[in-house]
């Protein structure tokens, strides 16, 4: 174990890592999952060479993409992920992402952050807004950076999706056309007319992935139980 090879007690791991001791506890007995930002407080804290220390950041960000809920990021606080996100920002040189339904977090006017961040119906997990909203501007300083590059791929739903009000959801366009004249910054539209499927190759993946959901996904009278459901909801 890293903490004892550093000849460090647990109780003095927590005090260079502004943790709690039983935090790190939890974390070594694989109680909690970390994330990338405690991985990296922990490297420091241990002096792990930054060589060394690449592999396990990188399996932590592959553990807390794939195994972590959205009910467990909102109980253990949506600010939080917004903290590993900007840690991941600032330790990569270059960031491609793909926004089908909304757009980037990195480019969200504060306006439209609080509506993407706010709970939607009466059963979605309790969450501390503001701390999120604020995590989440907090976060954007990255792209004043212009060794950094970022690539943002928007499907044309993404941009139209009304998930605020008419005055937000102007700001919000205005305020990407205006990061996207950045040299750093390049950010591209799908429209809605444009074929998406060309090679047989292509073809296939979509099917692939087509089934993949179709194997997950609720059908025959638990589909229609569903849709009544949520149409209660709406009402």
């Amino acid at each position: 174990m890293l903490r004892k090879a550093a000849g460090l007690s647990g109780e003095r791991l927590a005090v260079r890592c502004a943790m709690s001791q039983s935090k790190i506890s939890r974390i070594e007995r694989g109680r909690v999952l970390p994330t990338v930002l405690d991985v990296e407080r922990i490297l420091k804290a241990l002096e792990v060479p930054p060589e060394a220390g690449r592999e396990l950041i990188a399996l932590a960000r592959r553990a807390n993409v794939d195994h972590i809920s959205w009910r467990s990021v909102a109980e253990a606080g949506f600010w939080r992920k917004q903290l590993a996100l900007k840690a991941l920002a600032e330790s990569s040189a270059e960031q491609r992402l793909f926004n089908p339904a909304i757009p980037s977090g990195l480019l969200q006017v504060p306006d439209y952050a609080r509506e993407a961040l706010s709970p939607v119906v009466a059963t979605s997990p309790a969450r501390d807004v503001n701390k999120a909203v604020q995590a989440r501007l907090e976060r954007q300083a990255v792209l004043s950076d212009l060794s950094r590059r970022f690539v943002f791929v928007l499907t044309e739903q993404a941009v139209r999706w009304r998930r605020a009000s008419r005055r937000v959801m102007a700001e919000q366009c205005a305020h990407m056309a205006d990061l996207a004249q950045r040299p750093n910054i390049d950010l591209a539209i799908v429209p809605q007319s444009a074929e998406v499927l060309g090679t047989a190759k292509d073809i296939q993946l979509h099917l692939d992935l087509f089934d993949f959901f179709l194997s997950k996904a609720l059908t025959g009278d638990r589909a229609n139980a569903f849709l009544l459901t949520v149409r209660d909801e709406f009402m």
